[in-house]
């Protein structure tokens, strides 16, 4: 997964119109086709790009926001998932009846505001599922998250996840709402649609990642001087290209590919 490591690098640590310009030139440089959805509106202003592998009627979206917060390199958050998403264009080919959307978002940071200007623009109609992916450079285990209830998707990810021999609550995990942190997808479930967010994270630290999402103002005050993995670097000056870890990505590259050769 070096690729995507290499392409990560060309967004962390720099400002967010030079991110937003790098992922088009990467995309305009490999000669993939893609849309442009440009939004100017009173919370602030950015482009979204859009590539669409396959042609199937059913369409699943996977988003990576290429912003990050003022002051913060945005290595995990998010060049890590937007590099994981450039490097997928050219690994994997769609089933028939199946269209894969790869959603390179802006604004994520103002509310999701790329995401719902997105989705205020095209609408939802013909998509089946969304993924956003978030912090997915830190860790061996994956998260699904603000998967309450069991969908058609859900099904999907588990039996792609069971098909790479991976066994619930160890190399994966589906989650409930989570109250502390939210992600693109949320646009689109506001809309309908079944839309979860996925991120890595250390398995050794399962138990405290939970006390400190789950119980808002208690794990606040527990972790108010050293949250866990890959909390710790989030929004800081410290998400830096150094703390990435290839095996996250390779990890999350895996689940993309056995999740887009299973389809929703």
């Amino acid at each position: 997964m070096t690729d995507a490591l290499a392409l990560a690098r060309l967004l962390a640590g720099r400002s967010n119109g030079e991110r937003e310009a790098a992922v088009a030139r990467r995309l305009a440089a490999r000669g993939v086709p893609f849309t442009r959805h440009r939004f100017d509106v009173a919370e602030g202003r950015g482009e979204t790009f859009a590539v669409d592998l396959g042609s199937g009627d059913r369409v699943l979206v996977l988003c990576a926001h290429h912003d990050a917060v003022p002051g913060s390199p945005g290595a995990n958050d998010n060049a890590a998932a937007v590099g994981i998403l450039l490097d997928l264009i050219e690994r994997v080919a769609p089933p028939s009846r199946l269209r894969v959307r790869l959603l390179f978002t802006a604004c994520e940071e103002l509310d999701y505001l790329g995401a719902r200007e997105y989705v205020r623009e095209v609408g939802v109609s013909g998509i089946a599922g969304v993924l956003s992916l978030e912090l997915c450079g830190i860790g061996d285990s994956l998260v699904v998250w603000d998967a309450g209830e069991e969908t058609p998707l859900t099904r999907t990810l588990r039996g792609a996840f069971e098909g790479l021999g991976w066994r619930s609550d160890e190399r994966y995990h589906v989650v409930g709402r989570i109250p502390r942190f939210g992600s693109d997808h949320r646009a689109f479930a506001a809309a309908g649609v079944p839309a979860y967010g996925l991120t890595v994270v250390p398995a050794a630290k399962a138990e405290a990642l939970r006390r400190f999402i789950f119980n808002p103002v208690w794990g606040a005050l527990r972790f108010a001087f050293r949250r866990p993995p890959p909390f710790d670097t989030y929004h800081t000056a410290r998400d830096g290209l150094a703390t990435l870890e290839p095996g996250a990505l390779d990890l999350t590259a895996r689940a993309l590919e056995a999740i887009v050769a299973t389809g929703p």
